[in-house]
């Protein structure tokens, strides 16, 4: 069973993003900070990380770069209402592998999880 992390801050928006999911197998954790969240990443390894940029203790952009500096290598999308294209560019430089304007639309990033992780499967045999 796959495992999701999602790393907001707003105990909403992981209610909302969690909902994509209610009808997958998925095994979902969540963090409400960046530390927190670089902890369940080094205990969990997730298949799968939505990361919010604008979160306390340590942001969205400098988690990213701790996994992109230790080489991490779950996707992760970044699910952010900042959308300024230089944070986006950012992003994408830093390994994310999708980026979405809030609120996501469940059914948008439903797609995008299940085919990043169809990806990876077939990238694996």
């Amino acid at each position: 069973m796959p495992t999701i992390l999602i790393i907001d801050d707003s105990t909403y928006m992981r209610t909302k993003i969690r909902s994509a999911f209610k009808n997958d197998d998925f095994n979902i954790l969540e963090a409400e900070n960046g530390i927190k969240g670089l902890q369940i990443i080094q205990d969990h390894s997730p298949d799968c990380i939505i990361l919010d940029l604008i979160i306390p203790e340590i942001d969205g952009l400098k988690v990213l770069k701790a996994l992109h500096d230790q080489q991490f290598n779950a996707p992760v999308i970044v699910v952010t209402a900042d959308i300024q294209e230089t944070v986006r560019k950012q992003c994408l430089e830093l390994g994310a592998k999708a980026f979405v304007n809030k609120p996501p639309k469940e059914e948008e990033l439903h797609n995008i999880v299940n085919n990043i992780l169809n990806l990876k499967k077939d990238n694996t045999r």
